[in-house]
């Protein structure tokens, strides 16, 4: 799993040590100081920062352009790239864009349908896939070739990413479709927001009892809930999330005012917990329009400061 010019997240991956990874909402317009404020609030307490692509299909800012503002800050941006909006031509030339600008971490998505946005008439593109996408990055980085079989001058040096749910329905294809991004080219997956840990937990096993864990770097995701009304919100019509009743009563069981810690609380806990677990390589923090919290996450769950990497 090396790459010729390896990341920052790369680095600390290779190293053995827990990575911390975060994530970026890029804004509704031009203005570049609200991807600054958000990268500031993060930056010394994590080793790489996602930024989003068109979230929820909302039109937002394009996230190449908000990494090549993480990258003039000095952070390693993640690219965060949805085959929903462009054709295979539009893929290798965006990732071509990022690799200019020494950008060195992709991740590899499908993206929410346009129904769920603010364009619900606007029409998918589709493509290629999430999996398709996968193997373009490999092709284009270890081959030097376009899809079309030309040679690529200066070929990216990506380190692959994709994102896993371990908790989607049928339960027991999520890890054989695990399997099938890695032998597509995965290097490390970012998971779902993780609150069954019970799940999780089985999860991994099955995962480590193929001998998957040796083979892809697994960040489990984490969010932490500011009230019990988002705990139920995501419980009752988020697709694909799990969370279970005692943790929605846990939540709602404190006053109020005092919810959003206990979100804190739940979410160190559950961090904790997780280091033990063989085969997590680190933990993505997606404290979502609540950057602010992550440095106080990152310091109670042990994971500060982030280490020094050659």
């Amino acid at each position: 799993m090396k790459t010729k010019t390896p990341s920052r997240l790369e680095k600390v991956l290779a190293s053995g040590h827990f990575a911390v990874t975060s994530e970026c909402g890029p804004p509704r317009g031009s203005d570049p100081e609200v991807i600054i404020k958000k990268a500031n609030l993060i930056k010394d307490h994590v080793d790489a920062v996602n930024i989003t692509d068109n979230q929820t299909s909302v039109t937002r800012m394009c996230s190449l352009a908000a990494c090549i503002r993480l990258k003039m800050l000095g952070l390693d941006p993640v690219l965060q790239m949805v085959t929903r909006d462009r054709n295979r031509i539009a893929l290798q030339s965006d990732i071509l864009g990022a690799a200019s600008f020494d950008i060195h971490n992709i991740l590899c998505l499908s993206g929410d349908h346009q129904s769920f946005g603010d364009c619900k008439t606007g029409q998918n593109v589709h493509d290629l896939d999430s999996m398709q996408l996968i193997q373009t990055v490999k092709k284009m980085r270890d081959e030097a070739k376009f899809l079309g079989g030309d040679d690529i001058k200066r070929p990216p040096q990506m380190f692959i990413g994709a994102a896993a749910n371990p908790f989607a329905d049928p339960f027991e294809i999520r890890v054989p479709r695990l399997a099938k991004k890695i032998a597509a080219g995965v290097e490390f997956v970012q998971t779902q927001c993780i609150y069954n840990l019970d799940k999780f937990e089985e999860w991994m096993k099955i995962a480590r009892d193929r001998g998957l864990h040796k083979n892809v770097y697994i960040l489990a995701g984490m969010t932490p809930f500011k009230s019990a009304g988002m705990a139920r919100y995501m419980k009752n019509r988020v697709p694909g999330m799990d969370v279970p009743d005692e943790v929605v009563k846990r939540i709602a069981g404190v006053p109020k005012e005092n919810q959003a810690e206990e979100g804190i609380n739940i979410c160190v806990e559950s961090i904790q917990r997780l280091k033990e677990v063989e085969g997590v390589s680190g933990f993505h923090v997606m404290a979502i329009e609540w950057e602010e919290k992550v440095p106080e996450i990152v310091e109670r769950a042990g994971l500060y400061p982030r280490p020094a990497v050659e």
